[in-house]
């Protein structure tokens, strides 16, 4: 009996890769587009305060952000464990809130300066007359809108 070959090899074509580079430069771009940068370094340490009756902020480019907390162990040896006001990147004290809202109101256009907010972060173990002392220096500032961020508790 004769042994019958067929002719022509039966494994699988090549895949071509012509259009993996750009399927990893749409997902490097993809990445690069919807990823936002951190604006500030954090310098305080905080645990936000539990809260049950939560909302977001609609616009979040118009918020401001006080952060109010001890500061991370690199700075302790610099600046003690005593709870820190954090403006931007840096320690500052209560009299300097004035030139920042003023500052951050220059930031926004006229149409947007009315609705501009502060958000307070601060630690849940922070006393209340350092945030008594920020909110009175808001006033003179004349930003009177102020938001407390806060963690959400489920409530039963």
């Amino acid at each position: 009996m004769a042994v019958m070959k067929k002719k022509g090899d039966k494994s699988l074509p090549p895949i071509s890769t012509a259009s993996l580079p750009d399927v990893i430069f749409m997902i490097l771009f993809f990445f690069m587009v919807t990823t936002t940068m951190r604006d500030q370094e954090l310098l305080v340490r905080y645990r936000l305060p539990d809260a049950t009756e939560v909302q977001k902020l609609e616009k979040k480019s118009l918020v401001s952000y006080i952060h109010i907390g001890v500061p991370i162990p690199q700075m302790q040896a610099k600046f003690g464990t005593a709870p820190k006001i954090q403006l931007n990147d840096s320690y500052k004290t209560t009299k300097d809130i004035l030139d920042f809202v003023a500052g951050e109101r220059d930031k926004l256009n006229e149409f947007d300066r009315a609705s501009m907010t502060i958000c307070l972060k601060s630690d849940e173990n922070t006393r209340m007359g350092i945030i008594a002392d920020v909110k009175q220096e808001l006033r003179r500032a004349n930003a009177l809108k102020i938001s407390y961020a806060s963690s959400k508790v489920l409530s039963y």
